[in-house]
């Protein structure tokens, strides 16, 4: 966020105005409970209702976190994270709120000559992980829209900690699924940074299973996963009147596509063949992981992706651990 640009939320009252102003962290929780960061005293907002995120890429995101009576953008329901922009009319509960962020707003009308998309301007050795929900639309059709909106609330929230507390950030909210983004040094990655990544994994994992036993659900949650690594290009890939910071090329690309393919090799994650590579050196990789030849969309000649299973892959952490600790050789 640029200085002297302040986003905030404005709840009009009895008593006046109150602003709520979004600085000085990545994420607010709003609520009735005293641990939230914005406390608001209303009997139809529950205890821990909502949150907004402001990610790298400079959006902000709305996030119902299974609240009881909802969460709404300019009266639709948030089932799934939201993007908002400047004016955008939340409520919660009975309460009504104004998103503001005065630095959308004033960026220039620009001529139709100036709104080519802007040059990106940082290349960048990166690892891409992306998390999708399994079934989500059949899942959708069979509960109820108010438990759904609780169930991905929780799911959206937890998965966000894990991803923060392993040195990410949530990049993208693409309806039932998340990208997050790992950046490393210029030529190599670290031997911990792979195990973090990996560990973020296998807690993303088990906390869905978990999440899924805490509601009646048709069938059990699950998610598959793909991560790649290599080289993106991360800068501005808006126009000029309304810039989006991401990162884009043909690393990213293959990471939705090696998620989408775990479906039809039947595993649970894919990576790509330079993250695997990463992950061999820490060693019995090839004990836990198999080599597939796949067709993904998009891509002209076959691809090689080393695939496992949830369980193969806590099995390889738990060998990494006791191997480092000396407890096997």
């Amino acid at each position: 966020m640029s200085s002297g640009v302040i986003p905030f939320l404005l709840l009009r009252t009895a008593n006046g105005k109150r602003y709520l102003p979004l600085v000085g962290r990545n994420h607010w929780t709003v609520g009735r409970g005293a641990e939230n960061h914005f406390v608001i005293p209303d009997r139809w907002i529950s205890r821990n209702h909502a949150m907004l995120q402001y990610t790298e890429t400079g959006i902000f995101y709305l996030i119902d976190l299974g609240s009881r009576n909802g969460t709404f953008i300019n009266g639709r329901r948030v089932n799934v994270p939201m993007v908002l922009t400047h004016g955008d009319r939340v409520t919660f509960g009975q309460s009504e709120l104004h998103f503001f962020n005065p630095g959308e707003e004033s960026q220039p009308v620009l001529g139709e000559k100036d709104t080519q998309t802007s040059v990106l301007h940082v290349r960048r050795l990166m690892s891409v992980l992306v998390v999708d929900i399994r079934n989500f639309t059949v899942l959708t059709r069979k509960i109820d829209e108010k438990i759904l909106s609780q169930l991905i609330g929780d799911w959206f929230r937890q998965a966000g900690k894990i991803i923060r507390d392993s040195g990410s950030w949530v990049d993208k909210y693409i309806g039932d699924a998340v990208m997050s983004i790992w950046f490393h040094g210029e030529q190599a990655i670290a031997k911990d940074e792979v195990i973090q990544i990996f560990q973020a994994v296998s807690d993303l994992n088990k906390m869905t299973a978990d999440l899924g036993n805490h509601y009646i659900l048709p069938f059990p949650l699950r998610i598959g996963v793909g991560i790649n690594t290599g080289y993106a290009m991360v800068g501005n890939t808006g126009t000029g009147d309304r810039p989006d910071y991401t990162a884009i090329g043909d690393t990213v690309n293959a990471a939705f596509r090696l998620e989408s393919c775990t479906k039809q090799i039947k595993h649970d994650i894919a990576l790509g063949q330079t993250t695997y590579n990463y992950l061999a050196d820490l060693g019995r990789a090839q004990q836990r992981f198999t080599q597939y030849t796949v067709s993904l969309k998009g891509y002209e000649t076959p691809t090689i992706t080393y695939a496992s299973s949830f369980e193969n892959l806590d099995n390889f952490l738990l060998d990494k651990f006791l191997w480092d600790n000396k407890v096997i050789d």
